[in-house]
Order: structure tokens, then C-alpha cells, then sequence
């Protein structure tokens, strides 16, 4: 049975009467002691007690694995454990060969009992000085991932708690527009898989799944009259509908979570056109920003499939075809080249995401 309460040191040497009197001498200074014969013998108790062992004690001169044999495996093991050397004949070219393999102290014998405590109780002292330091770490460590993961938590509420308030206001602009709020969910699964298709990071496909969605939050700012008219618009009414851009723009403006900073991007550009001919700017490629250039062919598709009170519904086909070749009012000139490719591609994906999500 070993007494956890006390300091545990393993004894090796191949002489009895020096196990057996070093073992008495340390039980007496309230030591626990384990003893073995040979270096083999300790490898196997360092493999089974190395948790509880504090010291290990062992004479150079062995027969098969040497002292220092055994403290250089024991050091590669369990650097940790501080490993004392007993020796009668202190060599120099083996005291420099010992230091290299890590021993923290040399015994000559015949020895003295007040040196051989001495060392023992410092080297004891230091592997619980160590022992203490990794459980520190250890519980410092245990200490970061906790509050990481309730940080993690916590942000992960807020942003729930954040998307939550931002689709119901976006809902709101939509439904004075739509006849349903479905069409700000499919944006943001339309922006997401575009963005996917595009190699985007990571974050930019979380970011733009949530801001996309945002893009007509300018809405709220167009009268009735205007926002619910059911045939075409006069020039100067279209005039005070490309407004909404501008509006969901300020309306996004100055704050400080990218996300947002994003969504304010999307609502300022996403009726701005590759080729220039857009607005509320006339702004031409690379200087609209990316999440934009994405966001206004899932925009123009889900407008081209959904029902207006001036227009009929599109098919799949149709809204790809009018968007990749062009009707004469919306041209592939509008869009990214790169953007416009990748859309291409996943087509398929876009008309599932409208069959699906159908409020």
C-alpha cells in the first residue's frame, strides 16, 4: 500500500545491505521507499508508480543497464523526476557524461547522512515545486477553456439573440413589399451557397448569409404609394424607389460589428451594376464590394421567380436563362464575370433553395 501523505523515493542498487540501510535510514526521516536490484526492475516500478514517485536514488555501478544508463532513460521518460547518483569513485569523464543526461546530484560513498538528506530533501523539494507548477498549468489551462467556452456561449446567444432582431425587421420591410417574408430567407441561403461556390472563407459565408438578407431594410422609407403600386412606376417615382438603397445605408450605418458593416454594403450597392449601369451611384465592378456583386444575382433571381403585382412568376429556367443571356432590361453585363460563372454551376442549388423555403 502506498502512503500518498509521504514523499516517495525509489532506491536502486545492486548491493542489499546498501538497499536495505538506505531504506531504514529514509523510513525513519519519513520518507516512503520502494527498493529494486537493477535498472530494469526500476523502469518497470517507474512505469507503474512514476505518478507517485518523487526521487529516484541509484548507484552507477550495475550489472546490464548502468546508473547512468538508467538516468538517461529515466530523464527521457520522466524529465520531472530528478534523479540522484551514488557512486564510490567519482570519475570526471562519467560526472560530465551524468550532468549531460540530466542528474540533479551526485552521493559519493561512503557517505554521510547529513549530505544524503540534504540532497534528498532538495531534490524532493523540486519535483513537488514541478509537480505543483504542471498542476497550476494544468488548472489554468481548465480555467481558459472554460471561460472560452462560455464566452463562446455567450456571443453565441447574443448573435442568435442579433439575427433574431434583424430578421424581424427586415420581415417587416418585406412584408409591405412581399406577399411573404420567404424571400429574406432565401436570399441568405442563395448568398450562402454562392459564396461557397466562390471559395469563400468561412467567415465571409456566415457573415453574408446574415447580412444579406438586409438588403432592401430601405424599404421602410418608401411611401405606400410607391412600394405598393400595382403596375409600373412613373420615371419619377422610380426615382424615390432607387432611394431605398441610400436609406438601408444609413440606416446600417456606424456601427461597429462587421457583420452589420457588411449589410450596410449589400443595402448601399446591391442595385449597382458590373458594367456601370447601376445605382444610386453608377459605381462598376471591382468597385462594388464583393458581397454586393453576390447579392444582386440572388436578388435578381429570386425577383424573377417570385409573383409581383405587375409581373407573373418565372420558372427555374427562365430566371437563369434572363439572367446568363439577358431580356433586353437585365443583361449578364450587369453582373460579375467570376460571380456570374459560379452561379452557372449551381443553378440547381438556387431552385431547390425556392422550392424549399416557401413561407
Amino acid at each position: 500500500m502506498i502512503d500518498k501523505g509521504k514523499a516517495h523515493i525509489l532506491v536502486t542498487d545492486d548491493d542489499p545491505f546498501v538497499r536495505e540501510s538506505l531504506s531504514i535510514l529514509l523510513k525513519e526521516n519519513g520518507y516512503s521507499v520502494m527498493t529494486c536490484s537493477n535498472a530494469g526492475d526500476a523502469l518497470d516500478l517507474m512505469a507503474t508508480h512514476h505518478d507517485v514517485i518523487n526521487v529516484v536514488l541509484t548507484d552507477i555501478k550495475m550489472p546490464g543497464i548502468s546508473g547512468v544508463g538508467l538516468l538517461g532513460r529515466l530523464h527521457v521518460l520522466y524529465p520531472d523526476i530528478p534523479v540522484i547518483l551514488m557512486t564510490a569513485f567519482a570519475e570526471l569523464d562519467v560526472v560530465i557524461d551524468a550532468i549531460k543526461k540530466g542528474a540533479y546530484d551526485f552521493i559519493i560513498k561512503p557517505y554521510r547522512y547529513e549530505q544524503l538528506f540534504y540532497s534528498v530533501e532538495k531534490a524532493v523539494r523540486y519535483a513537488q515545486l514541478l509537480r505543483m507548477e504542471k498542476e497550476y498549468t494544468r488548472r489554468l489551462e481548465d480555467t481558459v477553456q472554460q471561460r472560452t467556452r462560455e464566452l463562446s456561449d455567450a456571443l453565441e446567444k447574443v448573435t442568435s439573440l442579433s439575427n433574431d432582431i434583424v430578421n424581424r425587421l427586415t420581415v417587416t420591410a418585406e412584408y409591405r413589399d412581399e406577399d411573404t417574408g420567404s424571400h429574406i430567407l432565401r436570399i441568405g441561403k442563395y448568398a450562402e451557397v454562392l459564396a461557397y461556390a466562390l471559395g469563400m472563407s468561412e467567415d465571409f459565408v456566415c457573415s453574408i448569409r446574415f447580412a444579406s438578407p438586409l438588403h432592401d431594410i430601405g424599404k421602410i422609407g418608401i411611401p405606400d404609394s410607391i412600394l405598393l403600386k400595382p403596375s409600373g412606376l412613373t420615371p419619377e417615382e422610380f426615382q424615390v424607389m432607387k432611394t431605398h438603397a441610400s436609406i438601408g445605408a444609413n440606416i446600417l450605418s456606424g456601427s461597429s460589428f462587421p457583420k452589420l458593416k457588411m449589410a450596410q454594403a449589400i443595402a448601399q450597392s446591391h442595385h449597382e451594376r458590373w458594367d456601370g449601369s447601376g445605382y444610386p451611384h453608377g459605381v462598376s465592378a471591382t468597385d462594388i464590394a464583393i458581397e454586393a456583386r453576390i447579392t444582386i444575382i440572388c436578388d435578381q433571381y429570386d425577383a424573377l421567380r417570385s409573383k409581383r403585382p405587375y409581373k407573373s412568376a418565372f420558372t427555374h429556367d427562365k430566371a437563369v436563362e434572363i439572367i446568363t443571356v439577358g431580356d433586353g432590361r437585365t443583361k449578364p453585363s450587369h453582373f460579375d464575370p467570376h460571380v456570374l460563372r459560379a452561379f452557372k454551376q449551381i443553378t440547381s442549388r438556387f431552385n431547390d433553395i425556392f422550392d424549399t423555403h416557401q413561407l
